[in-house]
């Protein structure tokens, strides 16, 4: 009689899957979170993926991973270490080392371990394990062997099956966290719809490996990871930040009766929000991808001048090359929504790689007194609303506001409840009015907000002319007078500064009596979030104040880092957002915690130093 499997319930786990960059991985990876998602799991992806468009097969620098964090409950990071690695080869395995416990179950192809493919990894030995010091359980497979074995009689092609391989590993991994195989299939076959062959051969394949593990009784446990509570009722997806980001603005477009029109330059992380777009067509989106970052800028400006809501996208080395584009936006008070999928830097730096280090660039990156909106979404979920915030406060205000994403919440993905718009609020233009038409001029502004009314070109009675140069205040004519300048400059950073009576007060979660204040902003939040509950949890008296709105800070802002005695500011930079604080609320004692190497933060880590900050006396 076979031997009765064991089968253990967790609250969480985490899965990586690595291989060569044309190993699949990510589809693996995407699809196994989908199907995790589809029953009832919450859940955080890390898509982790080198700036190569292909490095040489078998390298240590063409490794590309793909993390999810799935929890019975809610999980808010992609996690530090993970539970499973799929090492597609012997570079896969190398390179995540640092990613496992002693515990964590490793699957490999043994087809991928010959003496040549260790060579190119650059192991000194032909044991790698031992090599790398590790004893975990591993479940090794002839995976390529058993892929062409199973698809030597589908007609394809050598090269074509190999390339299933994937999804053998993906089998295995269902098989090993007990997950049924529908809703994979239909995945792949709905991608695959043009290619029934292919879709044929994935889900054979997929089938192979699910048997694989479960009819060879592999000397590991299974795992079950039941959702656990009720989730609001509601149609539930998918989503990556930059998708959200797209809904989020075409959202808004609708509700402020606008047409959407991005221009924009391909550039990683951000060419997926261009994309997107461009699919809404029917609802009356256009887009344009221009020749460089300086067109895709001067289009969007262009189309909000003629009275559209006008949108680029872009990351840290784009946002330089829109800086002079996005000044002439600020001295005509013309809504523009730039979004900054924030990446690696100085310069071309860590393309695929996150960071929050192009903060001061959005703040002051620009000629002169510059004055704008800054706004951070704080989640993949988040980015719909940070983006719907940002076209609003662009269109009532008659300003540029900087959206700041970063790759890790841009690729990340999570589990989304779609949202109904009647639920959001509106949206309304400071537009003209045709009693206004005697003696209007283009910066006539409401006197309460100082914002400038909008007149569409070709609204008769309202003919004007706009531009980069200086206007005068009440006549809105060209002027170099100096007493002229000083009230334009102090009118554009008193309406930017007016803005924060819109925003709500800054929250914090936590102890009202918290000994240490944990500050972050922007796509922080899940592991900060994660900090504080495991510190609360250890009777630990912290709070957390996450910041959305970056410039103006809320109302309330300078009166709540006054409350507490120990405030420590986390960001991966090397201290911008504590800058800030520092400059715009002087007296306020921060600590700082930065890490700027490309990764998310790692939530142990960020335990471990805010316990020692909380303890010193």
């Amino acid at each position: 009689m076979a031997e009765e499997m064991i089968v253990k319930d967790l609250e969480r786990v985490v899965v990586r899957f690595s291989g060569d960059s044309g190993d699949g991985m990510q589809l693996a990876g995407s699809i196994f979170s989908n199907l995790s998602a589809v029953l009832g799991n919450d859940i955080s992806t890390f898509p982790d993926y080198p700036a190569e468009i292909r490095a040489p097969q078998g390298t240590l620098s063409g490794v590309s991973g793909f993390q999810v964090h799935i929890g019975a409950e809610k999980v808010f990071t992609s996690g530090d270490k993970c539970d499973v690695l799929v090492a597609m080869n012997p570079a896969a395995l190398k390179t995540n080392v640092k990613f496992l416990t002693p515990q964590s179950v490793i699957i490999i192809d043994t087809d991928s371990f010959s003496k040549k493919d260790l060579e190119k990894a650059l192991y000194e030995t032909d044991d790698p394990f031992t090599e790398l010091g590790l004893h975990n359980p591993v479940i090794d497979a002839p995976i390529t062997s058993m892929c062409k074995e199973s698809l030597k009689d589908s007609g394809l092609d050598n090269k074509s099956i190999v390339r299933t391989k994937n999804m053998f590993a993906l089998g295995i991994v269902c098989w090993l966290f007990n997950r049924p195989l529908d809703y994979a299939m239909h995945m792949l076959q709905d991608k695959f719809a043009k290619k029934p062959t292919i879709a044929e051969a994935n889900i054979k394949v997929l089938t192979d490996g699910y048997n694989y593990g479960h009819n060879r009784h592999l000397s590991v446990p299974t795992y079950r990871v039941e959702a656990k509570g009720k989730k609001e009722k509601g149609f539930y997806t998918d989503v990556c930040g930059n998708l959200a980001t797209a809904y989020g603005l075409v959202a808004a477009a609708e509700k402020a009766g606008l047409q959407l029109f991005l221009g924009s330059y391909p550039i990683t992380p951000a060419t997926e929000i261009l994309q997107f777009l461009s699919k809404f067509k029917e609802l009356g989106v256009v887009t344009m991808q221009c020749e460089d970052e300086i067109a895709g800028c001067c289009s969007a400006i262009g189309a909000s001048f003629a009275g559209n809501l006008g949108i680029t996208t872009t990351s840290g080395p784009g946002i330089c090359l829109k800086s002079e584009a996005i000044n002439l936006a600020v001295i005509a008070e013309l809504p523009l929504v730039v979004v900054n999928v924030q990446r690696g830097g100085p310069s071309t730096g860590m393309p695929t790689k996150s960071e929050q280090a192009d903060l001061l660039q959005a703040m002051y990156g620009r000629n002169g007194e510059s004055p704008l909106v800054v706004v951070a979404a704080t989640s993949p979920t988040n980015c719909f609303d940070a983006a719907y915030a940002a076209s609003k406060i662009a269109i009532e205000h008659m300003t540029p506001v900087i959206l700041l994403t970063d790759g890790y919440i841009a690729n990340g993905s999570a589990a989304w409840k779609i949202p109904s718009l009647k639920d959001y609020p509106e949206i309304k233009a400071t537009q003209v009015t045709p009693d206004m038409q005697e003696g209007w001029k283009p910066y006539k502004r409401n006197l309460e907000s100082l914002v400038r009314y909008w007149a569409a070109p070709g609204t008769e009675g309202f003919q004007h002319r706009i531009g980069g140069l200086e206007k005068n205040y009440d006549t809105s004519v060209i002027s170099t007078e100096p007493l002229n300048h000083q009230k334009m400059s102090d009118t554009r950073r008193d309406k930017i500064e007016r803005i924060a009576d819109f925003f709500p007060e800054q929250e914090v979660m936590g102890d009202p009596d918290a000994e240490l204040l944990i500050v972050g902003w922007g796509g922080t939040y899940g592991h900060l979030y994660s900090v504080l509950e495991i510190m609360q949890s250890q009777g630990k008296k912290v709070a957390l104040a996450h910041f959305q709105y970056i410039n103006p800070l809320p109302r309330n802002t300078a009166e709540l880092l006054r409350k507490y005695k120990k405030i420590v500011v986390a960001e991966q930079n090397l201290g911008q957002f504590a800058a800030i604080l520092r400059d715009k609320i002087p007296g306020v004692n921060i600590r700082q915690f930065n890490r700027i190497k490309g990764q998310p933060f790692n939530v142990v880590r960020l335990v471990e130093e805010f316990t020692k900050i909380l303890e010193e006396k």
